[in-house]
């Protein structure tokens, strides 16, 4: 091993580099998280019409708590698949940060299409926008996270 050139040391150290990388591109969150978050949006948005006010907002705290205690193994990012664990340093640190402002920013989306909605005189606003962003979530989710671990760097 005394003979390796720097050259050969430096195609070695690249590709290592690259394999890690790929990697770290391939963590994520499961399917079926993507799907039970999706259900728990439906679900919200239908206990939102049924509900009074108070108790919709007791019930949307308590979805926030269960989810954080659920899925705070999953936020790190580091199991995809039950093959596939990495450690934190590959996985990244940013990857909790960039999930809760995704699911932040589907509030968001949320909230203003439930407002135009509303606006527009549609009738169960709350559900429609709810079964909308519930779909982006469930079809959509792991794709929008990894365009936004690009974007963060994450």
């Amino acid at each position: 091993m005394d003979d390796i050139v720097p050259e050969q040391a430096r195609t070695a150290l690249d590709a290592a580099d690259r394999a890690r990388r790929q990697v770290a591109e391939e963590v994520g969150l499961p399917r079926g998280y993507w799907w039970a978050m999706a259900a728990g949006w439906i679900l919200l948005g239908v206990l939102g019409n049924v509900l009074p006010p108070w108790s919709a907002g007791v019930v949307t705290v308590g979805f926030g708590v269960g989810h954080g205690v659920f899925a705070s193994r999953l936020l790190d990012g580091r199991r995809r698949t039950d093959r596939l664990q990495v450690s934190a340093a590959v996985a990244g640190r940013r990857i909790p940060v960039v999930v809760v402002g995704m699911l932040l920013g589907l509030i968001g989306v949320t909230v203003l299409v439930a407002l135009a909605l509303d606006a527009d005189g549609a009738g169960h606003a709350g559900v429609w926008a709810a079964v909308l962003t519930a779909a982006v979530v469930g079809f959509g989710g792991p794709e929008i996270l990894r365009v936004l671990r690009r974007w963060a760097r994450a």
